[in-house]
């Protein structure tokens, strides 16, 4: 009798254990439920829109690619010519467009502020410098791929070309600076990746984009013109602010 007894208080006693622990762990459940469910997801219905707008800030670093020409080795007295890498400023709109889950079209056109330069040294270690002091005007066209959204952020990539052509070309020289005689239209060759991160009332998209030019802006045939240089192509990396 006497351990029967005990036996009942024991078995009473784990009951009363297990039924504590049960307790402790609905509650931790609803606890973590509750956090989960006060994690704010902004903009929750942002790609039911076809069509969004935004604008942008971009820091252009950019230069030109060139080629020699052979009379460059055989003929000409320059020793060395060179494209030094400038920073420009562009500014401009974005415009979204909703393909499908994973696939966006989109254009950012945008005025750009280069001045882009070729450097000539002699072997008389004189120097002399060409400038392209200009307003650009550029008009992509772009596919993008994004990943799924993850709560309030994702990644994409995107890729296209875009047409850019010159408004004005700056007239006033800096001192010891000849003006580049160059082609005012461009065509390149664009690629990157981004971040999309989703705010209360906005979406702020960091962004890396590589522009390759395939049209060749020297002007070979000008009497003014060197014959030392045969192709001059543009080349630049844009690191993108936008808000759309």
């Amino acid at each position: 009798m006497h351990t029967t007894h005990v036996w009942n208080l024991f078995d009473l006693h784990w009951k009363k254990i297990i039924l504590g622990l049960l307790i402790g762990c609905g509650l931790l459940n609803t606890s973590d439920a509750q956090t989960v469910g006060y994690f704010r997801k902004h903009q929750e219905f942002y790609d039911d829109k076809p069509i969004h707008y935004g604008f942008l800030f971009a820091l252009p670093v950019t230069c030109f690619r060139l080629v020699h020409d052979d009379s460059f080795l055989t003929q000409d007295t320059t020793n060395r010519i060179t494209a030094p890498v400038t920073v420009g400023f562009r500014f401009g709109f974005v415009m979204n467009g909703y393909l499908n889950d994973h696939w966006d079209i989109r254009t950012t056109p945008s005025v750009s502020l280069y001045n882009r330069a070729v450097e000539y040294e002699y072997g008389s270690g004189k120097k002399r410098r060409e400038l392209r002091e200009a307003t650009w005007i550029e008009i992509p066209l772009l596919f993008k791929y994004k990943s799924q959204r993850r709560m309030n952020s994702r990644m994409y990539m995107l890729a296209g070309a875009t047409f850019g052509f010159e408004t004005n070309v700056r007239k006033r020289q800096l001192p010891g600076s000849d003006r580049l005689n160059a082609k005012s239209a461009d065509l390149t060759i664009d690629y990157g990746f981004g971040f999309e991160q989703f705010l209360a009332y906005t979406k702020f998209s960091p962004e890396l984009r590589f522009s390759h030019g395939i049209v060749n802006l020297y002007r070979t045939n000008d009497p003014n013109s060197t014959a030392s240089i045969r192709r001059l192509t543009s080349h630049t990396v844009t690191l993108y602010l936008m808000f759309e």
